[in-house]
């Protein structure tokens, strides 16, 4: 992350603070008139740039977007590995908060408040450390929103990281499946370096680890194009 964050250049920024935003290692949000809504239930998203939370109806949060509420919202990097560079970055993100709508949740049927926050400005700021200054950057929030950075790095991670943890079953089947392997056979299934245009499928069965790259058959244009050709070629590609 150093490298791109002295580029300054507006649209690397954005990308780098975007992949902040999809992929955090800690989130901790100051509302305006809320005494502390860390406490509650939240699920926070990144839809095209806007940060959006979900909460149970009645919650302060939801109170708060109803009165439409200032909001600074402090997100610490959670890409790559702990302890990589990457994770010297912190995004801080200010506007008013929105409630949009209440829908029922996919996982547990409950019914969620969906509040989002309009921005109205976005730092990134570096900590080298080792006794060196913080760098921080002011990121243009046109850029931000670009539909250019729904693919980004944050976004990536966070896809393989669910895979992997959420999805295991699913690794396992598909890898058996196609390699021939029976499924009590297949130990276990990682996906690694997820991109637009492919991924690397690791497993390890009774014959030892292997590895493929599976290279989709064009590059994926949005979350949803990536998540369709991610599952075909993880039934198919492994052939």
């Amino acid at each position: 992350m150093t490298t791109y964050l002295t580029m300054r250049d507006p649209m690397t920024l954005a990308a780098a603070a975007r992949s902040v935003l999809a992929c955090p290692s800690s989130v901790h949000l100051v509302v305006d008139g809320v005494a502390d809504v860390a406490s509650e239930d939240l699920c926070l998203q990144d839809l095209e740039g806007t940060p959006t939370f979900s909460c149970v109806p009645g919650a302060d949060l939801g109170r708060a977007a109803g009165r439409r509420a200032s909001a600074l919202l402090t997100l610490e990097s959670g890409l790559g590995r702990p302890g990589a560079p990457e994770r010297a970055a912190t995004l801080t993100l200010a506007g008013t908060l929105r409630t949009e709508k209440r829908e029922d949740c996919d996982c547990c049927g409950e019914a969620r408040d969906i509040v989002t926050m309009r921005l109205t400005f976005a730092l990134l700021a570096h900590h080298p450390g080792r006794g060196r200054p913080e760098q921080q950057f002011r990121v243009p929030l046109d850029q931000f929103r670009s539909p250019a950075h729904r693919l980004n790095r944050g976004y990536l991670q966070r896809s393989v990281e669910h895979a992997n943890q959420c999805h295991q079953e699913e690794l396992r089947r598909a890898v058996a499946a196609t390699s021939g392997t029976r499924l009590s056979h297949v130990v276990g299934v990682s996906l690694a370096g997820l991109r637009p245009d492919r991924v690397e499928v690791q497993w390890v069965d009774l014959d030892g680890a292997h590895t493929r790259t599976l290279t989709f058959p064009r590059p994926a244009a949005s979350t949803e194009e990536l998540g369709d050709l991610l599952r075909r070629e993880l039934h198919a590609g492994l052939c």
